[in-house]
């Protein structure tokens, strides 16, 4: 299976317009990244303060005439086994991102790999076992050279699924889900017919 390098012109054929400006659109492709990454954290890093931790709230001593400084409770964060001081709380991270923005980054990211020349077409991906060194030979005829490969299609076979279960320097992502980040953080993207045109409704809805 032969792999083509999706041109400039070949996606104009497929109804995408690129964006040639190289300032248009990197601020929103920094917002989106910032966003996809923010909502992944959990939010869930908790620490007590002094009214959470379970001691004693009685006073250490009294307040005058031991010469000691003044101590009002043992869960003070001054104290060996203490409340905290300014601790993390539970909190959501999400930010929200206005679908204009979320389209324009990706539209950004898509034409700045196609215009670099790592995208690459190619009729179908698939193999005919569930066979990782299958998907490996397969992988290595259309992206030989690269370190780390995203392959889109519109929809991939339970087989070939199951050939690149192990393959850790290979994703397969629909064209339908794919985001920003991931068009990013390959060395190549192999794109199928199909997903080609699956990434053209998206930028055109």
């Amino acid at each position: 299976m032969s792999a083509n390098v999706l041109t400039a012109a070949d996606a104009e054929k497929a109804k995408i317009q690129l964006i040639t400006d190289e300032a248009k659109g990197m601020q929103a492709v920094h917002d989106v990244v910032v966003a996809i990454q923010a909502a992944r954290r959990s939010g869930t890093a908790c620490a007590k303060t002094k009214g959470d931790v379970n001691l004693s709230g009685r006073k250490p001593w009294r307040q005058k005439g031991t010469g000691r400084a003044r101590a009002g409770s043992f869960a003070s964060p001054v104290w060996v086994g203490g409340g905290a001081a300014h601790g993390p709380k539970p909190r959501d991270y999400t930010k929200n991102t206005p679908k204009a923005v979320k389209k324009l980054a990706f539209r950004k990211a898509l034409s700045a790999r196609i215009l670099e020349g790592d995208v690459l077409l190619v009729e179908k991906f698939s193999v005919a076992e569930p066979k990782t060194k299958l998907f490996v030979a397969l992988l290595a005829k259309t992206s030989a050279q690269a370190r780390k490969t995203l392959v889109l299609s519109a929809v991939f076979d339970e087989t070939t699924l199951k050939a690149a279960r192990n393959v850790a320097k290979a994703q397969l992502t629909r064209a339908e889900d794919v985001n920003t980040e991931q068009l990013l953080a390959f060395d190549k993207i192999v794109v199928t017919q199909d997903a080609l045109e699956k990434l053209s409704e998206r930028l055109a809805s």
